[in-house]
C-alpha cells in the first residue's frame, strides 16, 4: 500500500459486526496498521442498529451468521436508514444458499474468511470507490449459479427454507407476500429441480447441495 492509499483510507468510516471478539480485534489491528482509523466494532445486531439510527458509516462489514438477526434482515434495516450504504459480506460459508442470497441482496462485496486480510483491504478500497468486489471463489460460484438451470432461484430458496421449517403453504404465502398458488408452483419446481420424490428427500437433498443452511432452520 502506498502513502497515498493510506491517506485516502483515513477518511473511510467502517462498521464491523461479528460475534467473535477475537475476529474483531484482528480486524481492528490490521486496519489501523493500514491507515483505517474510523473503525467501530459491534458484537450484536442491537448495538449496531442503535448506532445506525444516529450515524452513517461509509462501509458496513457483516458476518453472515449472527446470533440475534439474519444478515439479510440486517442489510435491509441498514438500507432503510441509509439507501446508499456500501455493504461487504465476510463469511465462512461458500455454499450455494449463501451465494444465492447475497447475489439477490446485491451487496457491494463478498470475501471469505479463509482469504488473506489483504483481500479485505482490497475490498474496502474497491467498494469505497463505488465499484463491487467479489472474491474470485464467489464469482466462480455465481457463474455456476447462473449457468445451471436446476439450481433454485432466490425466491425458491426462501420457500425451501420455510418448507424445511415446517410452515404450511398458507403460512409461507403470508410470510413472503405471495399467493398460495405461487407457493405451490415453487414447491413443484423445487421437487423437479432437486429430483426429489417426497418432502424428506427434498429437504435432505437441499441441505446436501448447500442450498439451505441447516443451522438456521430452527425446526418447529
Amino acid at each position: 500500500m502506498t502513502n497515498i492509499d493510506r491517506y485516502r483510507n483515513e477518511d473511510i468510516s467502517i462498521a464491523i459486526i461479528d460475534d467473535h471478539e477475537v475476529v474483531l480485534e484482528g480486524f481492528r489491528s490490521f486496519m489501523e496498521k493500514n491507515g483505517l482509523r474510523k473503525v467501530e466494532a459491534f458484537t450484536t445486531v442491537r448495538e449496531l442498529i442503535n448506532r445506525v439510527e444516529f450515524h452513517h458509516f461509509d462501509i458496513y462489514i457483516i458476518d453472515v451468521e449472527l446470533p440475534d438477526m439474519e444478515a439479510s434482515e440486517l442489510i435491509d434495516h441498514i438500507r432503510e436508514h441509509h439507501s446508499d450504504a456500501k455493504i461487504i459480506i465476510h463469511t465462512i460459508h461458500e455454499e450455494m444458499w449463501m451465494v444465492s442470497k447475497m447475489t439477490e441482496k446485491r451487496v457491494d462485496g463478498v470475501i471469505y474468511k479463509t482469504a488473506h486480510l489483504e483481500q479485505l483491504l482490497q475490498a474496502i478500497t474497491t467498494v469505497n470507490e463505488g465499484r463491487q468486489y467479489y472474491s474470485p471463489k464467489f464469482k466462480k460460484s455465481q457463474k455456476v449459479l447462473s449457468l445451471q438451470n436446476d439450481i433454485p432461484s432466490p425466491r425458491e430458496i426462501e420457500v425451501l427454507e420455510a418448507i424445511a421449517k415446517g410452515y404450511s403453504t398458507k403460512e409461507i404465502a403470508s410470510q413472503l407476500f405471495i399467493s398460495e398458488n405461487t407457493v405451490e408452483n415453487h414447491r413443484k419446481s423445487l421437487f423437479k429441480k432437486l429430483h426429489a420424490h417426497n418432502m424428506a428427500e427434498l429437504i435432505v437433498k437441499s441441505i446436501g447441495a448447500g442450498y439451505i443452511n441447516p443451522d438456521n432452520l430452527d425446526l418447529r
